[in-house]
C-alpha cells in the first residue's frame, strides 16, 4: 500500500517589506504541487504591508493572514508554526520568491525518504547581485549532524527561504524560551538550523535551483564583517546551539560518537570525512583509540582492521 503524498504548509514571514512582499506569497500560491497552507506573517509592519496584504489576499480562502505587533523574526516563526496542519513546513522570506517547481521537487524527496527530516537547498542571487550559492555541488544525504555541529559549531543549512522540514520538528525547534525572541529578532534561521541539527534530525540537502534570494540595500547585512561583528555571531550561535544540547541532553561525551554519526552519511564528500577524521581525535578515550577511529574514518573499515591486528 502505498503511503499518501507527503503535505506542504508554507510561512512566509515579513517586516517592511511592503514593495516584494505580494510576489513572495504569489511564488507560494502557484506551486505546481499546491500547498495545503500559505501562512503570512506580518510582523507589526509600519509601511503598510499588511493593509497592501489584507487587500490582495484577505478574501482567499488559500491565504492565513496573521497581523500583530512586532516581536521580530523567530517570535514571527512561532506564531507560523504553531497554525501549520501539514507534514512539512517550508519558510520564505518575503523578499524572496520561488520557481513554480520547488515544492514538487521537495515533495519528491520528501515523498521517498521517510526517514528525512529537514532538507534545504541552493539560492539564486538576484537583484543588486548574480550568482548561485550552495552547500554542495550535488545533493548530499547528510545523515545526522548534533556531533559536528555541537563541537564545531557547523552549519547545515541555508537562510530562510531555501528552508523546509518535518512540522514537529519545526514545532521542537522554535520552542524555547521567550526571552531567545529579542536575542534572535534578526537571523533566527540559526534556530531553525542549529536547533533542528542539535536536537537529532536527519539532513538532507537537495539542489533545485527554485530559490531566488533577493539582493537589496535592507539585506545587505553580509557587508559588515568585522572582526568584533564575526565574534558576537559565533558567540550567539555557540550560545544557542548549547541550549539546545541541554535540551537534547547533550555535553562534551557526544564527541565519542562522532565515528558512529559519520557512519549515518551514506556517501560523504572529502572535505566532511577530513572534518570527521579531526573530530574523533577529540575527547576522552584512550588515545590508541581515537587514531583507530580516525583512520577507521579516513579509510574505511580495513584500516580499522589492520589497526586492530597489529
Amino acid at each position: 500500500m502505498s503511503q499518501p503524498a507527503t503535505s506542504f504548509a508554507v510561512v512566509v514571514t515579513s517586516y517592511n517589506y511592503r514593495d516584494f512582499v505580494i510576489e513572495a506569497v504569489q511564488s507560494a500560491l502557484a506551486q505546481s504541487r499546491k500547498p495545503v497552507q500559505v501562512i503570512v506573517v506580518d510582523d507589526g509592519s509600519t509601511d503598510g504591508s499588511d493593509v497592501l496584504l489584507r487587500e490582495h489576499f484577505g478574501s482567499d480562502e488559500r491565504v492565513l493572514l496573521i497581523c500583530g505587533s512586532n516581536g521580530g523574526q523567530l517570535e514571527a516563526f512561532q506564531r507560523g508554526v504553531a497554525r501549520v496542519d501539514a507534514d512539512v513546513v517550508c519558510f520564505l522570506d518575503s523578499d524572496d520568491r520561488w520557481a513554480p517547481d520547488y515544492l514538487a521537487r521537495l515533495g519528491e524527496l520528501y515523498d521517498n525518504r521517510r526517514d528525512v527530516d529537514f532538507v534545504f537547498t541552493d539560492m539564486k542571487h538576484f537583484g543588486e547581485e548574480n550568482k548561485v550559492v550552495g552547500f554542495h555541488r550535488c545533493a548530499v544525504d547528510l545523515g545526522y549532524t548534533a556531533v559536528i555541529t555541537y563541537a564545531l559549531t557547523r552549519w547545515y543549512g541555508a537562510p530562510t527561504s531555501a528552508l523546509s522540514m518535518r512540522a514537529s520538528w519545526a514545532r521542537k525547534v522554535v520552542d524555547v524560551p521567550d526571552s531567545f525572541r529579542e536575542t534572535w529578532r534578526l537571523s533566527a534561521d540559526n534556530c531553525l538550523v542549529f536547533g533542528a541539527s542539535v536536537l537529532g534530525a536527519k539532513k538532507y540537502y537537495l539542489p533545485t535551483g527554485c530559490v531566488d534570494y533577493r539582493i537589496h540595500g535592507k539585506n545587505g547585512w553580509w557587508s559588515n564583517r568585522s572582526a568584533s561583528v564575526a565574534y558576537i555571531n559565533r558567540l550567539r550561535s555557540r550560545g544557542l546551539i548549547g541550549y539546545y544540547a541541554r535540551v537534547a541532553g547533550l555535553d562534551e561525551s557526544c564527541i565519542e560518537l562522532s565515528k558512529l554519526e559519520y557512519k549515518t552519511k551514506p556517501d560523504p564528500f572529502w572535505a566532511e570525512t577530513k572534518r570527521y577524521a579531526a573530530l574523533s581525535m577529540r575527547g576522552h578515550a584512550p588515545w590508541w583509540k581515537r587514531v583507530e577511529h580516525m583512520l577507521a574514518i579516513l579509510f574505511g573499515s580495513r584500516a580499522s582492521g589492520l589497526l586492530k591486528s597489529g
